[in-house]
């Protein structure tokens, strides 16, 4: 049951991030390039998860809150210093 929940959790980030990137390529309002920039990073972190519970035997923990960490660095970066 858990690597369905996995999945579905990347599943739903990419989501986000795709439609996320359709709406800047529509409106160029930069806070969507941002918000899809965090969630496209969130997917990777998503698919590490799945790499290091299901797939794999190494801890890569790190690897997942590092992603993590960039992505919502990414979201704070455009919320502070690119603000209009």
């Amino acid at each position: 049951m858990a690597p369905i929940i996995y999945l579905l959790c990347a599943v739903a980030a990419f989501v986000c991030a795709f439609l996320l990137f359709r709406a800047y390529l529509r409106s160029r309002y930069r806070l969507l390039l941002w918000s899809g920039l965090c969630f496209a990073g969130l997917t990777l972190n998503n698919l590490i998860l799945v790499l290091d519970k299901i797939v794999l035997t190494e801890d890569l923990s790190i690897w997942r809150t590092s992603v993590a960490l960039i992505a919502m660095a990414v979201l704070l970066y455009g919320l502070v210093w690119d603000a209009e």
